[in-house]
């Protein structure tokens, strides 16, 4: 498998190269957003571990200008930063995961493993629930022809349903499969997007397509049948 490490730090990127390649990996590394980008689109790696904060370009641009040219390459963002807004911006502009310095070559390889797994080279196909449709390349959501605004979680926790329709999900599953692995805040958090999602996606169009289902979950079903 090949990695390209797009990162400006030459300790880091020495440091990954040389634990990367001892566990089988090909890497290629890029010290800057101009030639990260490049070498994105000209030597096809199969993941790529992607810095924010980069000379030329930052990794917000690179990640954008990739999707934008419909390079679906998986996408792992690093920061040295620690905060909503940083993960928010990195989904919304296409990144698969996020990884926040510093970190573990454990976990990094974890990361990296999952994504592989998923890889593909062609745009992630919509899927849907009635007239809940949901494009996962470009991250958007719309009820029929009407466009819905989400934060970038909101969206998270929309397609975990979406592709799970009619199925009961605990609070549990959605804070393991949509919240960090190391989440230790308050799991009534899934209420509250939840809660959100419902003034997003149903209310405004009357509709009631989330359900509580008491003491097990939620789940999101096609509700047009009961208008």
């Amino acid at each position: 498998m090949k990695v390209l490490v797009v990162d400006d730090d030459a300790k880091l990127t020495a440091a990954l190269r040389r634990g990367l390649e001892a566990e089988g990996y090909t890497v290629e590394v890029a010290h800057d957003g101009a030639d990260g980008l490049w070498l994105a689109t000209e030597s096809a790696p199969d993941v790529i571990v992607l810095d924010i904060m980069l000379p030329m370009m930052n990794g917000f641009r690179v990640c954008a200008a990739l999707r934008e040219r419909d390079v679906w390459t998986p996408i792992i963002m690093l920061t040295a930063k620690d905060g909503d807004l940083d993960e928010a911006e990195g989904l919304d502009t296409g990144a698969d995961d996020y990884l926040v310095k510093p970190f573990s070559l454990t976990v990094l390889l974890a990361r990296l493993r999952a994504l592989a797994r998923r890889a593909t080279s062609e745009p992630p196909t919509p899927v849907s629930v009635g007239d809940l449709v949901i494009e996962p390349g470009p991250r958007r959501v719309r009820r029929g022809d009407v466009h819905v605004e989400l934060t970038a979680r909101q969206f998270d926790v929309l397609e975990f349903l979406v592709r799970r329709a009619g199925q009961v999900q605990s609070k549990a599953d959605v804070l393991r499969s949509v919240w960090p692995h190391d989440f230790e805040g308050d799991p009534n958090i899934v209420e509250v997007y939840i809660g959100r999602l419902r003034r997003a996606v149903d209310e405004p169009f009357d509709r009631h397509s989330i359900e509580t289902v008491r003491g097990a979950g939620y789940r999101i079903v096609d509700d047009r049948a009961a208008q």
